[in-house]
């Protein structure tokens, strides 16, 4: 699940809760939206975490040993 994914959930977790009066049979819509951001900031946490990780470099390698070989120098 990418960044934006995760944002649509928590908006749409955020109308189903905070800015809908619908009444649905069986169906708690404010709950459903709460689960619904739950699992947007759940995953925005994971994706950070993984893209931080990602993000991260190793140290450079350090410069190759060069032996010079006097045989063949005039």
């Amino acid at each position: 699940m990418g960044m934006g994914w995760c944002v649509a959930l928590i908006a749409v977790g955020g109308i189903l809760t905070f800015a809908v009066d619908w009444h649905v049979d069986g169906v708690n819509l404010p709950l459903v939206g709460l689960m619904l951001m739950a699992a947007g900031i759940l995953g925005l946490a994971a994706y950070i975490s993984i893209f931080k990780r990602r993000r991260t470099q190793p140290p450079p390698p350090a410069a190759p040993v060069v032996e010079e070989d006097h045989r063949f120098v005039r």
